[in-house]
């Protein structure tokens, strides 16, 4: 299935039944009065978050989506069958906004939100509501409610407590494979990963956490150059950054380049990302003269919470896992 993050739709709720213009005909009741019935109420559209789906594939081609309408009052003062409301179901993450005024109209961080978006037109009443003592015969009724129409654009920011970070083939597939059950894809070539890929982790205490892992970033990400951008604002919701750097082909003239490179990236897309609690993790300890250039970025970068990894070799992994569970720790406490 396509990976879909950002989908625009038309939605509209139902129109309102019309009132009812009747009137009795009973034998034996010479007069008989108005007894026309009320219209049905229109159907209304309601967005319900669900932990169940995961991207808005589905709106690829279901871009108008309406209420059912109310039915017409009837006669013996019978009020018209109301319209059914229409559910439209989310990932958790979807931020819903009106696409012309651009108005945040809800974000749906928990699984089972709902939100009606617009409500359906009321039911025209019956002439029998009309009748006074001075008009005991009205020939009139109130017309149902018109529908409404919005114009929604729907984003999905997946909710993670954890995002991994870095360049292309810096080892962030691997990294969570080793320490989740997930199964992404994995290749010596940059962009291997085209799609966030997330996973479940367990550590040996504590409540199990997601982590997500962002397609590699490239200098120009937040320009849009690369894959980097799309995927950004999956980030914004983490609780914790972790920048895996491929320690193996870091740059001894300039050692701290591939760090400085994400960090900026980060910084021109937003620079409350900055803000969020960070872990780098140096990965592929494991290959010749990694050992090196890990002594050299650990001086030159001054940074005192760095792992070593070999995410491959399971190096390193039990202590990656149990930073991970204490930083999510101490951010819910």
């Amino acid at each position: 299935m396509k990976f879909i993050d950002e989908a625009f739709i038309k939605i509209e709720s139902g129109k309102g039944g019309n009132g009812c213009v009747s009137f009795r005909r009973e034998r034996f009741i010479p007069k008989g009065g108005p007894d026309g019935g009320n219209g049905g109420k229109g159907g209304s559209i309601i967005f319900q978050s669900s932990s169940k789906i995961n991207t808005l594939y589905k709106f690829r081609y279901q871009k108008y989506i309406k209420a059912e309408n109310g039915k017409n009052g009837l006669s013996k003062q019978k009020t018209g069958k109301s319209g059914k409301d229409t559910i439209i179901t989310l990932p958790v993450g979807t931020m819903l906004t009106d696409d012309t005024t651009k108005e945040i109209l809800y974000d749906f961080n928990s699984d089972g939100d709902t939100f009606v978006a617009i409500e359906g037109g009321r039911g025209g009443l019956g002439n029998k509501h009309f009748a006074t003592s001075r008009n005991r015969t009205p020939r009139f009724a109130q017309d149902g409610g018109e529908s409404k129409i919005l114009s929604i654009k729907l984003e999905l920011k997946l909710v993670s407590d954890i995002g991994l970070i870095g360049l292309p083939n810096a080892g962030k597939s691997t990294t969570i494979s080793a320490i989740s059950k997930a199964k992404p894809k994995i290749a010596d070539y940059p962009f291997t990963t085209i799609i966030p890929n997330m996973g479940v982790v367990q550590a040996d205490w504590g409540e199990p956490f997601i982590v997500i892992d962002i397609p590699g970033l490239i200098k120009g990400a937040s320009e849009g150059l690369g894959l980097g951008i799309k995927f950004l604002k999956h980030i914004e919701r983490t609780k914790l950054l972790v920048h895996i750097i491929d320690a193996s082909s870091l740059n001894e003239d300039d050692i701290l380049s591939s760090y400085n490179t994400i960090n900026n990236e980060l910084k021109l897309y937003n620079e409350k990302l900055l803000d969020k609690v960070h872990l780098v993790v140096l990965n592929k300890i494991d290959m010749p003269n990694a050992e090196k250039l890990v002594k050299m970025f650990l001086k030159k970068s001054k940074l005192k919470n760095v792992l070593c990894i070999s995410a491959l070799k399971r190096i390193g992994i039990y202590e990656l896992k149990s930073e991970m569970a204490q930083i999510i720790f101490r951010n819910q406490a």
